[in-house]
């Protein structure tokens, strides 16, 4: 009998060491089975920490029970039972939230002139992560939805890729891509993890070729209308060739047109008020993408999610439309933006 526990012991934790480093392990290969890999060990990064969080929850279970003087022994398999309910549960409510993507409305009023427009509708949609989880499928959703809200132009403040280019090319997803198409056009700048995947320049002309422009420290004055201005990501100041504020990007702009600003990290709006920046569209955080870390990304950022008025400057962040790591969001939800602007300044 020993022998045969022994047995099984190595086969449970042999199956536990791969699904635990599975995600690890899939760093070093390409192809479908890096994309199963990183599958099954981004659900365990969910299920890791949920079993973290429950722990002290069911000491307090047991404690109680103790004090009680019942017999914890006989309890254990129905505690287990409710521990596994709870967390299939999350998984299943967490997977629905990060794959059923709302339509977040926002309305701001900008006390400029912007040529003859008087308003302007702006589909915002960050943080895509195209890669092994999220793919073509995913992304024709968004190209569904984008045609329902009609927008006048499209902005997309970075991480379209989620850091490996390998499944962006194998799958065509450029092609895809090339149909998120609005008038004015479709605008990015890079997120931090295109930075980490290390085909920058391969990556913008691929999405260029689709009909994206990307903006790296440049501006565009659009329809003779408004400027839109595009950091690079702040992962670029550890490069040598850094990259510029925002002062420097604005101050050859025209103060008395609207100034839209794309930059992946919501960090120093009040640099940005103070340049002249008129509205600020950020992703990155996903709001902590699995609640409590909102905790976390609400201390490192002044806004880590939604609207905020900056001075006069209108700021906002996206929780993103895809995933990091585990395709599951608790206490956030994927979305898309639609920002309505109406324009008041006057001549003179």
């Amino acid at each position: 009998m020993n022998g045969m526990e022994s047995q099984w012991n190595v086969y449970y934790w042999g199956i536990f060491a791969f699904i635990a480093f599975s995600y690890l392990i899939a760093q070093g290969i390409t192809g479908p089975s890096s994309g199963l890999l990183r599958w099954i060990g981004s659900y365990y990064f969910a299920v890791l920490q949920y079993a973290v969080l429950f722990l002290p929850l069911l000491d307090l279970v047991v404690w109680i029970l103790s004090l009680a003087g019942l017999p914890t022994n006989e309890y254990i398999s129905l505690i287990g039972c409710v521990v596994l309910l709870g967390m299939m549960g999350i998984l299943l409510w967490g997977s629905f939230n990060n794959w059923s993507p709302v339509i977040r409305p926002y309305s701001i009023t900008i006390d400029k002139k912007a040529g003859e427009r008087s308003g302007l509708r702006i589909m915002t949609v960050s943080d895509i992560h195209l890669g092994y989880i999220i793919g073509n499928g995913y992304l024709k959703k968004l190209i569904n939805k984008s045609k329902e809200l009609k927008p006048d132009i499209i902005l997309i403040p970075g991480d379209i890729l989620d850091g490996d280019i390998e499944p962006f090319k194998r799958k065509k997803m450029a092609e895809t891509l090339s149909s998120l198409q609005a008038p004015m056009g479709t605008y990015a700048v890079l997120g931090n993890h295109e930075y980490y995947g290390g085909t920058i320049e391969e990556f913008i002309k691929l999405v260029e070729e689709a009909g994206i422009t990307m903006l790296q420290d440049q501006s565009v004055k659009i329809d003779e209308s408004f400027y839109l201005v595009g950091r690079k990501d702040k992962t670029a100041e550890i490069s040598p060739a850094g990259r510029e504020n925002v002062a420097e990007l604005v101050e050859s702009l025209d103060q008395t047109k609207p100034i839209f600003l794309l930059d992946h990290q919501p960090y120093h709006l009040d640099k940005a008020a103070s340049a002249g920046v008129d509205l600020m569209l950020s992703g990155h955080t996903h709001r902590g993408q699995m609640a409590p870390n909102h905790l976390i990304t609400s201390r490192l950022f002044e806004l880590d999610y939604g609207y905020k008025l900056k001075d006069t400057m209108h700021a906002i962040v996206s929780s993103g439309y895809g995933s990091w790591g585990p395709p599951i969001r608790i206490g956030s939800r994927s979305e898309i933006l639609q920002i309505d602007v109406t324009f008041t300044g006057k001549d003179g």
